[in-house]
């Protein structure tokens, strides 16, 4: 609401006691939109992966374990990059935690066929029985 204004002449030179909230608003509604914008930025992967299509693709489980496979064969482990042989510690502290846990491989379509085959068998050998290749859809 706006300030309180009198018609009143004896209040000729009062000030105005009540806050005006319109503009704290409109600044909060402005940061808000700024932010809503700038944090998909902020969240972006460090590697550029550009990954296979296919027509037919499902929705992966919510615990998942996210593998990033670049071009040249570096590794990314829920984001971090990581050394091929410290993936299988790192999955077999997250069985642990959620059994249940599923991994989600994602590989640039230059990478190495042997890369993501190693990285599968890591997969397997740290106890995962449910894993998915991320694949965008046509």
């Amino acid at each position: 609401m706006a300030g309180k204004i009198s018609n009143s002449n004896d209040d000729e030179y009062s000030s105005i006691s009540e806050i005006n909230v319109t503009p704290f608003v409109d600044v909060v509604l402005v940061l808000l939109v700024i932010f809503m914008v700038t944090a998909p930025m902020l969240v972006r992967e460090q590697m550029n992966v550009n990954l296979p299509k296919a027509k037919s693709g499902e929705k992966s489980a919510s615990e998942a374990l996210p593998i990033v496979i670049d071009k040249d064969g570096k590794v990314l482990f829920e984001g971090k990059p990581i050394a091929m042989d410290a993936i299988e510690g790192q999955i077999k502290l997250a069985v642990a935690k959620n059994p249940a846990a599923q991994a989600i491989i994602s590989a640039d379509t230059e990478s190495k066929h042997g890369d993501v085959v190693r990285v599968l068998d890591i997969v397997k050998q740290a106890g995962i029985t449910h894993f998915a290749i991320q694949i965008e859809k046509k």
